[in-house]
């Protein structure tokens, strides 16, 4: 798995160079990769050009020049040879495009909320006839005291009789939140959207708030630690 790393200085040059040593790695060195990216990630909407191209035939004309596509062609020249393919520009730059599509795989991890994702699914077809869905349906109540079990076992102040019910509520909070969500767009005529993150935003949130109230406390039982010290 592969994910680029954002900064604030991240541009279209260094989205170039990822995109070379993802194709280097999966077509040159016969290494199996999926390349996640998620919305936030796009920083320059000319990614989406290559991200479309790179959907459609495997093939970025913006990216690969005559001395990416001859080094990129001599790098597995030796497979091609092995396969039985002619020693050709034309075919080695084929069979490189094809074992890239064999050992490369984009996941692209998008949020339907807003105008962004119908307006990049027009402008970029590829994302939509090149890929394959996977929609993220609600949790049930089990899957969401599960994860929150997972996620607060051993936590600093909450004790393992306790940590079923905080399990409980939290999952009775978010389901209940749903619910209002959907009255809300009843009557409002507004969304309001809750995905698995706005869960686990949920238990960090309440570890963070549990956290702060045990340094609080601390704070305040040696002030009065003090005060008795002092009388």
């Amino acid at each position: 798995i592969f994910q680029i790393t954002v900064t604030a200085t991240y541009g279209m040059n260094d989205f170039r160079d990822n995109l070379i040593y993802l194709y280097t790695r999966a077509a040159s060195k016969t290494i199996g990769t999926c390349f996640v990216l998620n919305d936030g990630q796009i920083v320059n909407e000319r990614m989406m050009v290559f991200l479309n191209d790179m959907l459609a035939s495997g093939n970025i004309p913006d990216i690969f020049t005559k001395e990416v596509k001859d080094e990129f062609s001599n790098s597995i020249r030796n497979d091609a040879k092995q396969a039985g393919i002619v020693d050709t520009p034309e075919n080695l730059w084929e069979f490189f495009i094809e074992k890239a599509r064999k050992y490369l795989h984009l996941c692209l991890c998008f949020s339907p909320v807003g105008d962004k994702f119908r307006i990049r699914a027009r402008q970029f077809p590829a994302l939509i006839n090149c890929t394959t869905f996977d929609y993220f349906h609600p949790w049930p109540q089990d899957a969401l005291v599960s994860v929150a079990n997972r996620f607060i076992k051993g936590v600093d102040g909450i004790n393992a009789e306790d940590a079923d019910n905080v399990s409980q509520h939290m999952a009775f909070v978010h389901i209940n939140v749903n619910i209002q969500s959907e009255e809300f767009l009843n009557s409002e005529r507004r969304y309001n959207y809750t995905t698995p993150k706005s869960y686990l935003d949920l238990i960090d949130l309440y570890k963070s708030m549990l956290n702060d109230k045990k340094e609080n406390i601390h704070v305040l039982k040696d002030r009065l630690e003090n005060g008795l010290e002092k009388m």
